[in-house]
């Protein structure tokens, strides 16, 4: 690091002591004499009018070893508003990394943000500063190019950025930080006071929630937050509700000096205290949620003011904590009550063996090289595997044949394997674009899932969903090919849509036909066991932001029960109901398999799933078939889990949906493609 400062004072360039800070202990041996290091600096003067600056090379690519800077100045009445129509930089903020300063100095009391990746249009990165000067900061390490950024700077009246608060009297309305959604300025104080007469209830809901800084700790909100009746907010969350217990509410936002972000917007409505959700479940929050949430065993109030005062159903587990959890939970090896009662009175004698799914076993079948146990729990543990069956205990298999005794090894970013191979071919499952999580909403935001794709059959437009596993070849159901109209069977009468999210708009849509289609040979049109189908396209898809692979999971990996994942489609958004436009998505929680062939009365078999919720209300429908159940896991991948397949109805209570497998059928589907 000394040599890299020394180097930098002997350069004929001023101000580049500046560039020296902004690394931010970055400083490897990458940073040395001998490596070529690209500077450039720009002075920038702000105008009302838009001005534009790109990173160097660009759109092509940007150089490694970059070190930019721009300063912006602009007259002293005046604030800078920058804005990134594009931006692509290396998704890793250690290699790449576009920093922008409340000064003209890289100090980090007074960074507004330092960003990577890539945005899509429909969400551009776009800041304001605090006074008339602004720095922009473009460090790059990396021999990967991309495609850098174009910004957009202006000035104008700070009056303007600072404007926020006032009073609100209307029985209902909407306000958010300033600047929304951009990014809030720093050093900026709001208070809004809402005031509605003749209503003893003020409930306010956070649509969009999202003031993170690095380093604070949200339960104390010491930097950045929103106060409401003396409660301080920040970070991010999925849902916040806040209800007054009089006809005023004072809302008071505070950003200091350093680092801003998308902020909030919220929503106020004055109603009637002896029934404030109509037709719905009030939330001592305020908040108001389906009926059929109320004692379902799930936190949906997100104070647990849902789960409380319950009497539990017959068919029901009262936990000793007061919740009520399905009776099919009772002894299933997970924790679901959250103390462990539902499995308390279910423990083995002595001298057995507990396995995953519950069932007791002799203790001498622990490692005894057979798996007694069904899930493979017995064997799961222990120290050597290479003499072993990799697939017989869940282990993942290495190319050269070694086991790995390690839970879903692929692609984690960690070469497991002696050969490397748990890392090889894993550049799928990641979403090019940086989204927002917006709360509550179920249209999926542009690029959001840029493997969904849509199935169009002859002249009906959308039949099913399918998803990309690679350039040439989709993932879909059997059923909706294996008919008994043979002409589902013909590839030339399916078209197929990638890229898209409205089902009638088609910029950035990749058609194509199909060349091939290829059911599961032991398919059953009856029991919709091994529903599985593999489209080959007639053309290679080209991969782009909104169009990209998910990964295919190792037969050995574990999509746990309670584990958290994701449907999309254009199916049906209820029972009998037209599909949507708008590609929607929903959270499902996978069902314990125990409990899937009890809700399911043993239809189910060992390639198929359960997903979703037994109290319903959440499900897939018709017109999804054939789509994924994608699954994100800590590696930052999205891994395919199961394909919608078959389920009783739609979202009714104890029939979730039931999906393909795709761990079992793992090695057909490398058979027949080769990935």
């Amino acid at each position: 690091t000394l040599h890299y400062i020394t180097i930098l004072a002997v350069l004929p360039l001023m101000n580049l002591s500046l560039c020296t800070l902004s690394i931010k202990e970055r400083a490897t041996p990458d940073y040395m004499p001998f490596r070529r290091v690209i500077y450039c600096f720009y002075r920038l003067e702000a105008a009302q009018g838009v001005q534009t600056f790109s990173s160097p090379g660009y759109p092509t690519g940007y150089p490694a070893k970059s070190r930019c800077q721009w300063q912006i100045r602009a007259s002293e009445e005046n604030v800078i508003v920058l804005k990134f129509p594009f931006f692509h930089i290396e998704d890793d903020c250690f290699d790449d990394f576009v920093s922008i300063y409340d000064s003209l100095s890289p100090d980090d009391s007074q960074a507004i943000t330092e960003k990577c990746g890539q945005r899509p249009p429909s969400n551009p990165l776009e800041v304001a500063s605090s006074g008339n000067i602004m720095l922009i900061n473009f460090i790059t390490d990396t021999e990967t190019q991309r495609p850098g950024f174009e910004a957009e700077y202006k000035a104008i009246p700070k009056t303007q950025v600072m404007r926020c608060g006032g009073v609100l009297s209307d029985k209902e309305g909407t306000f958010t930080s300033p600047r929304y959604p951009a990014f809030y300025p720093p050093a900026v104080d709001c208070k809004w006071t809402i005031q509605v007469c003749n209503t003893p209830f003020l409930p306010v809901k956070f649509n969009m929630f999202r003031i993170k800084e690095p380093g604070v700790d949200v339960r104390k909100c010491h930097k950045d937050y929103v106060e409401i009746m003396g409660t301080k907010y920040c970070g991010e969350m999925s849902s916040l509700a806040v209800t007054s217990i009089s006809n005023s509410l004072t809302v008071i936002f505070h950003s200091d000096e350093s680092y801003t972000d998308k902020g909030f917007s919220a929503h106020y409505s004055a109603y009637d205290p002896s029934n404030p959700c109509p037709n719905t479940f009030a939330c001592r929050s305020g908040l108001c949620v389906g009926k059929e949430l109320k004692c379902d065993g799930w936190n949906d109030c997100g104070d647990m003011s849902d789960e409380t005062q319950c009497k539990c159903a017959k068919d029901q587990f009262a936990c000793d904590n007061g919740l009520c959890k399905p009776k099919f939970w009772e002894c299933d090896g997970v924790n679901d009550c959250g103390d462990w009662s539902d499995e308390k009175q279910c423990s083995c004698e002595e001298n057995e063996w507990r396995c995953g799914d519950g069932e007791c076993l002799p203790q001498d079948v622990v490692c005894d090289s057979k798996r007694d146990c069904d899930d493979g729990s017995d064997e799961a543990s222990c120290k050597s595997c290479k003499s072993q069956s990799c697939a017989l205990f869940f282990f993942f298999k290495c190319k050269d044949g070694e086991c790995v005794n390690k839970v879903n090894a692929e692609c984690d970013r960690v070469n497991d394997c002696s050969d490397e191979s748990d890392e090889v071919g894993c550049g799928c499952g990641t979403r090019p674009y940086k989204l927002n999580r917006i709360v509550g909403g179920q249209n999926a935001a542009f690029g959001e899932w840029p493997w969904q794709v849509s199935l169009a059959y002859q002249t009906t437009g959308h039949a099913c969903g399918a998803s990309i596993l690679s350039e040439t070849w989709l993932l879909s159901a059997a059923h909706c090919f294996a008919t008994f109209d043979t002409n589902y069977g013909v590839p030339s009468n399916w078209q197929t849509y990638s890229g898209m999210q409205d089902l009638y708009k088609f910029d950035g849509v990749q058609q194509r036909s199909l060349k091939r289609i290829i059911t599961h040979p032991d398919y059953n049109r009856m029991t919709f066991d091994y529903d599985i189908a593999l489209l080959e396209l007639s053309k290679p898809l080209e991969f782009t932001n909104t169009i990209q692979p998910i990964c295919l999971p190792a037969s050995s990996h574990v999509f746990p029960a309670g584990m958290s994942c994701w449907i999309t489609g254009w199916g049906a958004l209820r029972e009998g109901g037209q599909k949507a436009q708008i590609l929607q998505k929903a959270s499902v929680k996978i069902i314990n398999d125990t409990v899937c062939n009890v809700v399911t009365e043993g239809q189910v078999t060992s390639r198929m799933l359960c997903s979703g919720f037994l109290m319903g209300g959440i499900d897939a429908c018709q017109g999804d078939s054939g789509g994924p159940l994608a699954c994100f896991e800590e590696s930052g991948k999205w891994f395919q889990a199961g394909i919608v397949s078959w389920g009783e109805g739609c979202a009714r209570r104890n029939k979730p949906g039931v999906y393909t497998r795709v761990t079992k059928l793992r090695d057909w589907i490398k058979k027949e493609t080769g990935i």
